[in-house]
């Protein structure tokens, strides 16, 4: 799983800020002119483009102070979902390894294997010879009803998402 940037929306935020301080400068730059030299001269040359320029400016602010929020509410809630995602499927396994009647080894291995680890490097984190991670492997598929890896993790898939796919691409042919 990767971890988000942090420091993306603090960027933005530093962005903001210096387009807010600029824009500021630029509406008291006006205001100023238009009390020295007079309001009537404001509508003449640059100061209409001062004014325009200002008037972007405070806009694209706005904009991107909206967009940023929308984008911070967005991952808050990519996050519940990932979250919620994340623990169904732990559901979903532990419930099946229940259903199987894994031992706590075969349990280990199996979550070794749905986590794409190689039988070698299994072997390794489990302090065990590679033919033991094999023979629990053998066990798994068995109990499970599966001949690999490939098929535990379909089985694991499909009661995830609630509707086999066989079942689910018949029904959009109807």
């Amino acid at each position: 799983m990767t971890v988000p940037n942090k420091r993306a929306p603090a960027s933005l935020v530093i962005v903001i800020a210096v387009q807010s301080i600029c824009a500021a400068f630029y509406v008291a730059d006006a205001v100023f002119d238009g009390v020295d030299g007079g309001w009537a001269n404001l509508i003449h040359g640059e100061m209409v483009f001062e004014a325009i320029a200002s008037l972007a400016l405070m806009a694209a602010v706005v904009i991107e102070t909206r967009l940023l929020m929308d984008l911070l509410r967005r991952e808050a809630h990519l996050e519940r979902q990932v979250t919620a995602a994340t623990g169904a499927f732990h559901d979903v396994i532990e419930e099946h390894f229940h259903l199987w009647a894994l031992t706590p080894s075969e349990q280990d291995v199996a979550q070794f294997t749905i986590k794409g680890m190689s039988i070698s490097e299994i072997a390794v984190l489990r302090g065990s010879a590679e033919g033991t991670v094999k023979s629990h492997l053998n066990a798994i598929y068995r109990k499970a009803g599966v001949t690999g890896r490939g098929g535990l993790l379909s089985l694991l898939i499909e009661d995830l998402l609630g509707v086999p796919l066989l079942e689910r691409s018949g029904a959009d042919t109807l």
